[in-house]
């Protein structure tokens, strides 16, 4: 097994004891699987590709006895709830074998045994899904997070291609371009981890770099990884030139991102069929169960259709979520970069200081009185300046929003309930649906998800600003750089002849260097400040080239390649996206349109001819008078089936909003913005229907 670099705990999740316990039943381990077992085997790679640090003989033997324990728990209750149903009489048993018995012992003997033995079953039927259970779950666990460090690695490989390709055009030889590899874990994520293997093998174990690179091909997690450091072993072995291979294999990458991304598309378009099939499926059982309570001797009840409403609609809606989240990932990584863990400016930049932290001054307090008067201080004015400005306080930390708007809507409620306006049972519900839904659920959701959503949408598009013009940014400092300007004089030249924000920080990296500050500290200090990314990789990669040189053009023209393939994927998904967006919309518009037909036109119009309608339906002709004395509407509660509609419209509405917005940029707070447009439409809607 190779060496593990990360600090993770084991990821059996229990505590130390449990080692205690893998010891217990490693006996048993040893005598269920033989040392050339290829489950074994097949466990100790994925317990390998998951950088976790256990064998594979006590993590099995662990297993083992976590099986073992749940298995007792729910043998135990199978035996108490045998014993409860057959063992009491509370359920008898009449036949247990349909075959005739000649002897009388036998049958007399069958008679004694059978509750006992169904029991028994009972609680060994229980018992083996408890060891199932508990056995099976913790040895998935490693192959969940292998899975997981493949999907990350095989997002984060083409970015990684480039980085090692500008740091091979900067000048670094192979060992460098894989120790500078090694050290970006905070921007490309498992893929430095993977190189981080490499690194440790050879510094700790005194092994060569080549066999390092060899087995870490086999043992990661990434079949692309895999080829690549097979590739590039095959490069260092034959003495080839690694600056041409790392720039095949950019464009290689490239290429298989827009493939991959194409293919994510498709099966997300193929979703988006599948919800507008699947969320009409409640909308007709709806009206098969409305359409059968009008036959006298149906026996459809209301709780089917409160079932249907309140917790089929709502749990087809997660269950969809889950399978798109299944194909649809967020881009992987925080945005944010490190320096040295004692440049404290940095961090407090980066977002680890925390809400109530004071900043630079805490580090000095206790040495100098001055100091304690100023951290006395800074409290204070840290508070007048969210207050002064605390639209940029919530720009900055849209979920804070949450800290004012769930109190006032808890107000909000509570005192309608104890001021009587709001219905405080279901028959008051009924008789005031409208009203009711509004104060129980329009009211928090617009107080809680307007300011959420304006604050959210506001700080992406602020963050998001900043790389609208990347791609254009970094060709510009290139040609610059290729005049012979150094880096920061280069910054300064496009910041003079650019518009937009970009342009902005150049011109503060600008000068906060002339202040005296170190480029790469305002490199990092403007990456953490939007913390994109894929900003955070350029920043990477153009911080680390000029350390080694001021002439760095084409690490620059390298960074604008991987800027602009990353647009064009961009503009792509968001094409695309689009028309899934479009397509649940309209979804739900005909489901509100189905509903209010069947309200208006179906329901009211067969009461109608119940109530009023004897004399004219007579004169129609005998048809219709056979219809007015079927009384077909004498089982329906009208009032009550108007509320449910309401309500299926609204948590439709809910849920296809939070549905377009994770389609539309992986995130469920980006659906906010379309669930406030969708159910404002079910209530404007459903008030005019009603």
């Amino acid at each position: 097994m190779s060496l593990q670099t990360d600090d993770r705990p084991a990821a059996s999740g229990v505590s130390a004891g449990s080692d205690t316990l893998g010891e217990l039943f490693y006996p048993l381990y040893s005598h269920l699987f033989s040392d050339d077992s290829e489950f074994v085997a097949d466990v100790e790679i994925k317990l390998a590709q998951a950088r976790m640090t256990d064998t594979v003989e006590l993590y099995l033997s662990r297993a083992i006895g976590i099986g073992f324990i749940s298995g007792l728990a729910l043998w135990l209750l199978g035996l108490l709830l045998g014993y409860g149903l057959f063992g009491t009489g509370i359920v008898r048993i009449n036949h247990i074998i349909g075959i005739p018995v000649g002897s009388d012992a036998v049958l007399e003997f069958i008679e004694t045994v059978r509750v006992p033995a169904v029991i028994v079953g009972i609680g060994l039927v229980f018992g083996s899904i408890g060891f199932a259970l508990g056995f099976g779950s913790l040895v998935a666990i490693p192959y969940s997070r292998a899975s997981a460090r493949k999907r990350e690695i095989n997002m984060l490989l083409t970015d990684s291609v480039s980085f090692m390709y500008a740091l091979s055009v900067g000048g670094l030889n192979q060992l460098e371009i894989i120790e500078a590899m090694s050290e970006a874990d905070d921007t490309y994520g498992e893929v430095a981890m993977e190189f981080q293997s490499i690194v440790k093998e050879t510094e700790y174990f005194d092994v060569d770099y080549r066999t390092a690179i060899r087995k870490q091909a086999i043992e990661t997690p990434s079949d692309e990884l895999s080829q690549f450091l097979t590739d590039m072993l095959s490069i260092i072995n034959s003495g080839g030139d690694m600056e041409s291979f790392l720039e095949d294999k950019k464009e290689l990458h490239m290429r298989t991102a827009k493939q991959e991304q194409e293919l994510t598309l498709e099966t997300l378009e193929l979703f988006g069929e599948m919800y507008m099939t699947l969320s009409l499926f409640p909308l007709l059982l709806i009206i098969i169960m409305v359409v059968m309570q009008m036959i006298p001797d149906a026996t459809v009840s209301n709780e089917m259709l409160y079932m249907t409403v309140y917790a089929l609609i709502p749990l087809m809606g997660i269950g969809f979520l889950v399978l798109v989240s299944t194909v649809k990932h967020d881009e992987p990584g925080d945005g944010y970069l490190t320096m040295d863990d004692s440049d404290h400016r940095v961090q407090r930049e980066r977002g680890e200081s925390g809400l109530l932290d004071l900043g630079l001054v805490e580090q000095f307090t206790g040495e100098h009185s001055v100091f304690d008067r100023i951290k006395s201080r800074e409290g204070t004015h840290e508070t007048v300046n969210v207050l002064k400005q605390p639209h940029i306080f919530f720009r900055d930390n849209p979920l804070f929003t949450l800290a004012l708007t769930v109190p006032i809507s808890l107000v909000v409620v509570v005192m309608a309930m104890v001021s009587g306006s709001a219905p405080l049972s279901w028959d008051d519900m009924i008789a005031n649906p409208i009203w009711g839904t509004v104060i129980y659920v329009y009211v928090p959701l617009y107080i809680i998800a307007i300011p959420l959503s304006i604050f959210r949408e506001w700080n992406v598009r602020h963050r998001n600003a900043v790389v609208s013009q990347l791609s254009e940014d970094l060709r510009k400092l290139s040609s610059a750089n290729d005049t012979g300007l150094t880096l920061l004089e280069s910054l300064q030249a496009v910041a003079d002849t650019t518009s937009g924000k970009l342009a902005r920080e150049f011109e503060l990296m600008h000068t906060k260097v002339n202040y005296g500050t170190s480029l790469k500290e305002a490199l990092i200090e403007f990456n953490n400040k939007y913390h994109i990314p894929r900003l955070a990789r350029s920043t990477r990669l153009i911080t680390e080239a000029q350390e080694a040189s001021n002439q760095i053009s084409d690490v620059l023209r390298t960074a604008a390649r991987a800027s602009e393939n990353h647009d064009d994927i961009e503009r792509e998904r968001k094409s695309r996206t689009r028309m899934q967006v479009v397509i649940i919309i309209m979804t739900f518009m005909t489901v509100l349109a189905v509903i209010a037909i069947l309200q208006t036109q179906f329901i009211e119009t067969m009461v109608g001819l119940e109530t009023g309608g004897g004399e004219d339906i007579d004169t129609g002709g005998a048809g219709g008078g056979q219809m007015a004395d079927a009384d077909m509407t004498e089982n329906i509660d009208v009032p009550m089936l108007s509320v449910l509609f309401f309500h299926a419209i609204t948590i439709q509405g809910i849920i296809s909003g939070l549905i377009c917005g994770y389609m539309r940029d992986a995130d469920i707070l980006s659906g906010l913005k379309y669930v406030i447009v969708l159910s404002t439409i079910a209530l404007v809607g459903w008030t005019l229907v009603a």
